[in-house]
């Protein structure tokens, strides 16, 4: 299965803020109980990096990945770090030739019909759409699925357990957001809360797929 195809089949992917690194292994353990494996550490803190590291040598079942990536030195380190796939904010044209050079997955935000068209004709099927809630959420997603019909999107920002059922639709490749993996619990250890949200996420997805 390639990095891809797990993405789709979690459906779920935590964006994860981490301000000490040494909670990177137990916030991923705490992911996986709850029926997700895929993790998304963004590069909003110092630790980001080596949380990235210490998942990807002591969780094997994970598959992390880099968010927040806003340059090419942050894209090459994380990958070296054991990032297996990289998302940023914008599109970033330097980034995403880059992963296509060294075949790592890469999931550019893009909101409008330019920078999607820019994505598609550099070869990729699946962007991101940040921020969701700002950008009109999944009425935006399905419009835009209209003239990109080969095109899916991940929406991140402003989803949640009250609206993930919306988002839950053929144009959408995954949902990722913050309130899989809140701030609060990693800070507290709060591990069973990660593991509960999660699974409740996971059944709601479920559902609606179903």
């Amino acid at each position: 299965m390639t990095v891809v195809e797990r993405v789709h089949k979690t459906y779920l992917v935590p964006v994860v803020v981490m301000e000490d690194a040494r909670k990177a292994v137990d916030t991923a353990k705490a992911l996986l109980r709850g029926g997700v494996d895929v993790m998304e550490i963004t590069l909003r803190t110092g630790a980001g990096l080596d949380a990235i590291e210490n998942v990807a040598k002591s969780c094997p079942d994970i598959l992390v990945g880099a968010g927040t990536v806003l340059s090419l030195e942050q894209c090459r380190s994380a990958v070296g770090r054991g990032a297996k796939f990289v998302v940023s904010p914008g599109c970033d044209p330097e980034i995403v030739s880059w992963c296509q050079d060294h075949k790592v997955d890469v999931l550019p935000g893009c909101v409008t019909p330019t920078e999607i068209t820019a994505a598609r004709n550099a070869g990729l099927r699946v962007v991101k759409f940040f921020p969701a809630s700002v950008y009109g959420g999944i009425k935006a997603i399905k419009a835009l699925a209209g003239p990109f019909q080969d095109m899916q999107f991940v929406p991140t920002g402003g989803v949640g357990l009250e609206n993930l059922d919306q988002f839950v639709t053929p144009a959408v490749f995954a949902i990722g957001g913050g309130w899989l993996c809140e701030k609060k619990a990693i800070q507290t250890e709060n591990w069973e809360a990660i593991t509960q949200v999660c699974l409740q996420s996971q059944k709601i997805v479920q559902d609606h797929r179903a």
